[in-house]
């Protein structure tokens, strides 16, 4: 059960409100989101592609950190007709030589072409690199020890990397609605992997986005330690586990439809871990009146990946709460 819920019967309290636990998430994760200043975007390339065009650009998180990123916008999408928008979160896999590219469609695996599959259904889509990946990547550090050194740097500033990634999501999303030829009432974020890690915690705190897809990744920390399985530094929140756990921050994105998909065989997010996860996300929803907001889809044989038919559930939730009207 929700651990708001749960923790009054073993204390005999008040239950915690979503409100209230969403303030004691903000503190596990480092405090207050920062004041947003200019963007400042530049564009410094534009690729013409067959249906959209590519535009190579970079904007500012905060003060002196330039996140670099790829928009892709449709034929025919512009100020007189603007469409809805995704920001597309590339996955981990340990390459970190690959980022914004993978989902935009230029390198990587094309089963995680994503973005450009979505602009060419018709959504201007953005590529943000996230920290420590592909034009983020320190040039004295290898991948995995630049990645650990930025996770220890946020914790010594009493933050950690899950807080940053929010952050840098937040201004994507600011990135997305500052640009003319969006429509900033329709929104959506999409992540496989540790993108949707990324996702799903940024829900709770961006009501801006009107849909969330997350793919393949609800790694509890129950399951973490029954399996003694690693993950990325972002999925690590400092003091959680006196709250709650994983899907309990997914259960905070009520109202925003959330969509999940998982593989019946996926080692890094074990059902064992996965389904009393999305038991405990579905009554949230239903708690907040808003029980039809959250799908999932357990898919049977597939691993960590992206079949056919996990891609048409992401596919039919952005088409039902972003494409509507159009």
């Amino acid at each position: 059960m929700p651990a708001y819920l749960a923790r009054t019967r073993h204390t005999g309290t008040m239950p915690i409100t979503p409100g209230e636990l969403r303030e004691s998430l903000q503190q596990c994760l480092g405090g207050e989101w920062p004041t947003p200043g200019d963007l400042d975007p530049r564009v410094t390339d534009t690729t013409h592609l067959r249906g959209y065009r590519i535009e190579h650009l970079s904007y500012l998180a905060e003060p002196n950190d330039r996140v670099p990123a790829l928009l892709l916008i449709p034929d025919g999408v512009d100020a007189a007709h603007p469409a809805p928008a995704i920001v597309a979160l590339h996955q981990h896999n340990g390459e970190w030589n690959l980022g914004k590219s993978e989902p935009a469609g230029l390198a990587g695996n094309p089963m995680h072409h994503t973005g450009a599959a979505l602009a060419r259904e018709g959504y201007v889509v953005l590529c943000p690199d996230s920290l420590c990946f592909e034009d983020r990547a320190s040039l004295h550090l290898p991948g995995h020890r630049d990645e650990q050194a930025q996770a220890m740097r946020y914790l010594t500033q009493g933050q950690s990397l899950a807080w940053k990634n929010i952050l840098d999501t937040r201004r994507a999303v600011d990135l997305l609605a500052s640009r003319p030829e969006v429509d900033a009432t329709r929104l959506g974020a999409y992540g496989h992997s540790m993108g949707s890690t990324i996702a799903w915690l940024t829900g709770p705190f961006e009501p801006r986005l009107r849909a969330i897809v997350g793919n393949c990744c609800l790694p509890t920390y129950a399951a973490i330690e029954e399996h003694h399985l690693t993950h990325c530094f972002t999925t690590f929140v400092p003091g959680w586990q006196q709250h709650g756990d994983t899907p309990d921050i997914a259960g905070l994105i009520a109202p925003t439809p959330l969509h999940l998909n998982f593989g019946e065989l996926d080692a890094d997010s074990p059902l064992t871990g996965v389904l009393p996860g999305i038991d405990t996300i579905a009554k949230a929803f239903k708690a907040a009146d808003a029980g039809d907001h959250f799908t999932s889809w357990v898919e049977p044989g597939a691993g960590h990946e992206l079949t056919e038919a996990m891609w048409g559930h992401a596919r039919d939730t952005f088409a039902r709460y972003l494409a509507a009207g159009r």
